[in-house]
């Protein structure tokens, strides 16, 4: 177990958006002991500078609670370039002395660079006082250097570093649960388990943005509260109340399509509102593989031999396998002729304006994915 932070310091990050904002909250009850509340001063990376933050936490309180100023996004203010940061000017030689022997390419920046004024801020905090960083990040991005380097940074200091990750499925509808004893909501399990599905958090695929999947089941949740006021919440409140807000997947809008599962393709590709040239280039690559699994099978390669031939993984070598056997090689070809027809639907001047888009993708769908009816 890792020990208590020591320093008035936090850095929160993940793609929980509601639980990276609210944790400030236990860090300031905790700074203020039993002590006065302290106040929390929310501020945007993108709208605040190094010395503002300084001059907000480096001064300690004298009377009742101190400040904790809390940075949303502080990767503007490791990215912006100080005004004043240029080499200083070769100084002309005293009249009473000789000429300073330092080269001018060899002395100090006249202003830290962005990054290094941040991080000086945290040695600037003052007792009483405390700073946290909150960064939102898609549980898929790979971190910015200058942003794992504050992170370290506050970590380093002795601050506290902590991850928050969206809950999906059961952890949802859990997380759901003891947000609402938290604030003194009754919910039946069924109706906490709807309600994380309702919100999207049963969607598998790991290309899905969840960020704000927590601030909707609180937001959703204090709606139900009041439509219940004193009374539990049951299922089928939430199914009165709570419409469906699925995200769109890339991978099970392409599944779908290796699937035949038109419906749910349909309804896939309204949800993720892709470009048209994007588009077609996902539903290209997914056809092009069934295409290539397809014609290997039938030559008699073995699920083993295609994971090596193909450099994929096995259970998507697996997946593919499943959906090739759905289609026939002509069907397949015939959705890939096809694919130019909605290119070029997508792209002409007739074809703009979503209800056209939608109109050319779902007849696309209907006339090349649907499976055909057997007489």
């Amino acid at each position: 177990m890792a020990p208590p932070p020591s320093a008035p310091l936090a850095y929160y990050w993940g793609d929980d958006a509601w639980s990276i904002r609210h944790a400030p909250e236990a860090l300031a009850a905790r700074l203020a002991g039993d002590g006065p509340p302290l106040d929390l001063m929310r501020l945007s990376g993108a709208a605040t500078t190094a010395e503002e933050i300084t001059e907000r936490v480096a001064t300690a309180p004298l009377f009742g609670g101190g400040t904790l100023v809390v940075v949303a996004d502080p990767a503007p203010l490791l990215k912006a370039k100080p005004a004043d940061d240029r080499r200083e000017v070769e100084p002309e030689a005293a009249a009473d002395g000789p000429p300073n022997p330092m080269p001018a390419a060899e002395r100090p920046l006249s202003a830290r660079s962005a990054a290094d004024r941040l991080l000086a801020v945290l040695a600037a905090v003052a007792e009483g006082n405390g700073l946290a960083f909150l960064e939102y990040v898609d549980g898929s991005a790979k971190p910015e250097a200058s942003l794992l380097k504050l992170r370290n940074a506050v970590g380093a200091a002795g601050g506290e570093v902590r991850q928050f990750k969206s809950p999906t499925q059961l952890d949802m509808a859990r997380w759901i649960r003891d947000r609402a004893t938290d604030r003194g909501i009754e919910i039946e399990p069924a109706a906490a388990a709807l309600l994380a599905e309702r919100i999207g958090a049963y969607i598998r695929e790991g290309d899905v943005d969840r960020r704000r999947q927590g601030e909707l089941a609180m937001a959703e949740l204090e709606k139900l509260s009041i439509y219940r006021l004193d009374a539990r919440i049951r299922p089928e409140d939430v199914e009165a109340l709570v419409a469906e807000a699925v995200p769109g997947s890339v991978w099970a809008f392409q599944d779908a399509i290796g699937r035949r599962s038109a419906g749910e393709a349909s309804d896939l590709a309204d949800r993720l509102d892709l470009p048209g040239p994007l588009l077609v280039a996902v539903l290209h690559r997914r056809l092009r593989e069934l295409l290539e699994v397809a014609d290997l099978l039938a030559s008699g390669t073995t699920e083993p031999e295609l994971v090596r031939i193909l450099e994929l993984h096995p259970y998507r070598v697996q997946q593919l396998v499943r959906q090739s056997r759905t289609w026939t090689m002509p069907e397949l070809e015939n959705a890939l002729t096809g694919l130019l027809e909605l290119d070029a639907a997508l792209k002409s001047k007739e074809g703009g304006g979503e209800v056209r888009r939608r109109a050319a993708i779902s007849l696309w769908i209907a006339g090349k994915v649907r499976r055909p009816s057997r007489s």
